[in-house]
């Protein structure tokens, strides 16, 4: 490795144990892997038991940003790698990382651009076109806002830049893992916006359901994905919707 500090590779896992032997072997560059699970009912146990280098740990799940916390207290090295089970590191990604020299870098934080798979498709537009997500960084100037349940915020004291390789993103594989994975982050927002106070009309079981729809498919040019992108609006709406349902029956 070029860059003279060491990098620990950290992930959160619940049922993961289909997503797991690729990704540990794709980030066996790493100098520690570190696991975080959330006690989960599949293979997953012993799958990581199949991997020796694997330092792992089970935690009762609260929300992602108390997780991922909790998974950065974890790591030995200051720079840490932290990637999700449907992710994986290209080869010309990995070179990059590798010859950034961390030690010497003024960034704090390296944010990288992804390039969304959905059920093996390829996915260009719907929203996705500009996606940007922390995964790279020193975890003595980042931590997770506790605030934010669900699409966890790294809040970040210093300059960050955007590497140039694109991370690949498997997201799903199918449109009902997709659905119960926005099902989850309905439930979570819907606690967030519990503790806010909103009392939920019709402006946000209609009219905030369309204008997602409205924007994936035809602003962020869903349309461009085929039927594809006309699945992904569509979920993507549902959710919005679903958030308020939950809301209410919070509230009851």
């Amino acid at each position: 490795m070029d860059s003279k500090e060491r990098i620990s590779a950290l992930l959160i896992t619940k049922n993961e144990g289909e997503n797991l032997p690729p990704l540990l072997k794709n980030i066996e560059f790493a100098d520690e892997i570190i696991v975080v699970d959330s006690f989960s009912s599949d293979q997953t146990v012993e799958v990581i038991k199949q991997f020796p280098k694997v330092k792992f740990y089970q935690k009762e799940f609260k929300n992602f940003s108390d997780q991922r916390n909790f998974a950065l207290g974890k790591a030995n090295n200051n720079w840490v790698l932290f990637i999700d089970a449907d992710e994986r590191i290209s080869e010309k990604l990995k070179f990059e990382i590798l010859t950034t020299d961390l030690s010497k870098t003024e960034f704090v934080a390296f944010k990288m651009k992804r390039q969304m798979y959905f059920d093996e498709q390829k996915i260009r537009f719907s929203g996705f076109q500009t996606d940007k997500v922390y995964r790279l960084f020193n975890k003595n100037f980042v931590y997770f806002d506790k605030k934010t349940l669900v699409h966890e915020k790294l809040i970040v004291s210093g300059k960050y830049a955007v590497l140039k390789e694109k991370l690949d993103h498997y997201s799903y594989r199918d449109k009902d893992s997709y659905q119960n994975k926005l099902d989850q982050y309905a439930q979570l927002r819907a606690k967030e916006l519990l503790a806010k106070n909103l009392h939920p009309n019709i402006f946000h079981f209609y009219l905030k359901p369309l204008y997602r729809f409205l924007n994936h498919y035809f602003i962020r040019l869903g349309f461009l994905d085929g039927t594809m992108g006309l699945t992904l609006a569509r979920l993507h709406a549902q959710s919005v919707k679903k958030r308020y349902v939950y809301l209410k029956q919070l509230m009851k």
